[in-house]
């Protein structure tokens, strides 16, 4: 069994393809097929077969197998970042993900902070959905995500970093600004503008989760992916929206519109640090998480 065959082996049951596989290898196709072939032979048993002309599947031995790589070229990740740690090398590649409004809106002078302390450590940003996150996570793509603790499986490790808290939106003089404690009532009572029906889209599930538990009927008038559109609509009079404390809501407080605070109607909920428990992080890893908490 040979290192190479492993590696190419890897790439094609990741990709479910010979073609794409041949290019994150830098190989041809031919020399790709022939290794897996070879590595087949020697551990006499079909790691992939072929649906169509171009797609892969794992074999049950295959998904046994790529456990077994996936473990070992993560140890050699570790192990190589290891050495170079011991020699006092500030150096290697960290990789997060997080969703697009943690990117953008809270990332930006933490991940400009790094950069500077750590220059020669190679990062990776992904921007990915909720669902995403937490497997990347699972498979070791990535050395820690950033998610919702409420959607993060037992399995993982959470470090709290910031509360998730939400706010109303109204057009200004709405009859809710006048309302003293705004109730799920008060608000089903007007059309919604709210996130699209997407898993990565938390506060509407929310949300509508609530009117059903309570059996309060709603209507959703429009559904805006970004709290900048939405809050445009909101200040022209189409509805009222919700959404999350701290993103964005300084292009949102430009407009004529009210920030209610809601908070009291959900659960607590935190953005949180997510990690597999096995997961050991070197020094210049766990110095980003660090920058997060200060």
């Amino acid at each position: 069994m040979e290192w190479q065959q492993i590696i190419g082996f890897y790439h094609a049951a990741k990709l479910k393809s010979f073609t794409k596989a041949a290019g994150a290898t830098f190989r041809t196709q031919s020399a790709l097929s022939q290794q897996i072939k070879a590595l087949e032979k020697e551990l006499d048993c079909q790691l992939l077969e072929r649906i169509g002309k171009r797609s892969l599947k794992l074999t049950l031995a295959g998904e046994k197998f790529l456990k077994f790589s996936e473990s070992l070229l993560e140890k050699r990740d570790q192990l190589i970042e290891d050495l170079y740690e011991l020699k006092g090398l500030q150096t290697g590649r960290l990789r997060i993900a997080a969703q697009f409004a943690t990117l953008y809106y809270l990332l930006p002078k933490i991940v400009k902070q790094y950069m500077n302390l750590y220059p020669k450590v190679e990062l990776n940003l992904l921007d990915r959905p909720l669902d995403d996150i937490t497997e990347l996570v699972n498979s070791g793509d990535i050395d820690f995500g950033i998610a919702l603790e409420s959607v993060v499986p037992k399995n993982l490790t959470t470090i709290r970093w910031k509360e998730a808290g939400n706010v109303l939106v109204t057009p200004l003089g709405h009859p809710l600004t006048k309302v003293k404690r705004i109730t799920l009532q008060d608000i089903a009572h007007y059309p919604l503008i709210l996130s699209p029906k997407n898993l990565k889209y938390v506060i509407r599930r929310f949300l509508v989760n609530k009117f059903e538990e309570f059996g309060i009927d709603y209507k959703i008038v429009m559904e805006a992916s970004t709290i900048e559109l939405g809050s445009k609509y909101v200040e022209m009079g189409l509805g009222i929206s919700l959404v999350p404390l701290g993103f964005g809501l300084d292009s949102v407080k430009k407009r004529a519109v009210e920030l209610i605070d809601v908070d009291y109607l959900f659960e607590p909920n935190y953005i949180s640090i997510a990690m597999r428990k096995d997961k050991i992080l070197q020094s210049y890893k766990s110095a980003f998480i660090n920058l997060m908490l200060e």
